[in-house]
């Protein structure tokens, strides 16, 4: 059986760009796997605190949160309607009225708890879905967990493992790697361990790149 072309993603459930490369990324993959001698993808999410100084109950909207991080206010209105546009683009109704800031390390690890229970990328599609969209707290452990719930997930034993911080030591391991290989920005990808795209490409630049994967493992007779 041929080796699957493995895609490890950086990514915070915090950023919009996030969740817009992630589709682009999922269409670009269905255009490579068109072609009909394509490989398999495997995609596994690695974890990237891009705001870890973010309380968990964050008092104020997106403009005060951006204006905090040195965004000029009158420029604000211009950034979101841009990237609410981009993600419209590829099928994702932002909602920067109703979205709560929040400290992101107890999402990523209910992402490490759901990769260890085979659900990882359900998950991940979940939280980014519940903050971007729908609104909804991924910081509080009990809102985890429901989140959890809705695809399959035990919620008592969400709160069990996110209450005792079970996999906070995986998502530590995750911020190192990043810091080793140099990451300054999510999100990033790296395929085949070897070749990396930052930000949030357009899925005919994903396709292109897997098609160069697979035609270097061929030429060096992988």
């Amino acid at each position: 059986m041929t080796e699957p072309i493995k895609i490890d993603i950086w990514s915070d459930v915090a950023c919009p760009w996030c969740y817009i490369g992630k589709r682009k990324l999922e269409n670009g993959i269905e255009a490579y796997s068109s072609d009909g001698e394509a490989l398999p993808v495997e995609i596994e999410y690695h974890s990237y605190e891009l705001s870890p100084e973010t309380p968990v109950d964050f008092e104020g909207d997106e403009y005060d949160f951006l204006a905090a991080k040195g965004y000029p206010r009158e420029q604000l209105e211009g950034m979101l309607t841009r990237v609410t546009s981009i993600a419209s683009d590829v099928g994702l109704d932002y909602d920067y009225d109703h979205l709560k800031h929040t400290n992101t390390v107890k999402a990523h690890q209910l992402i490490h708890y759901a990769k260890a229970h085979g659900r990882q990328l359900d998950m991940k599609e979940r939280l980014l879905k519940a903050y971007f969209v729908d609104g909804r707290h991924v910081g509080h452990v009990s809102d985890l967990a429901d989140l959890a719930a809705e695809i399959g997930l035990d919620r008592d034993d969400v709160i069990r493992s996110l209450e005792a911080d079970e996999y906070l030591a995986d998502v530590r391991a995750d911020q190192a790697e990043a810091q080793r290989l140099g990451i300054q920005g999510v999100p990033f990808f790296v395929l085949d361990g070897k070749y990396g795209v930052s930000g949030a490409q357009d899925a005919a630049v994903f396709a292109d790149v897997l098609r160069q994967v697979q035609a270097s493992r061929v030429e060096v007779g992988a």
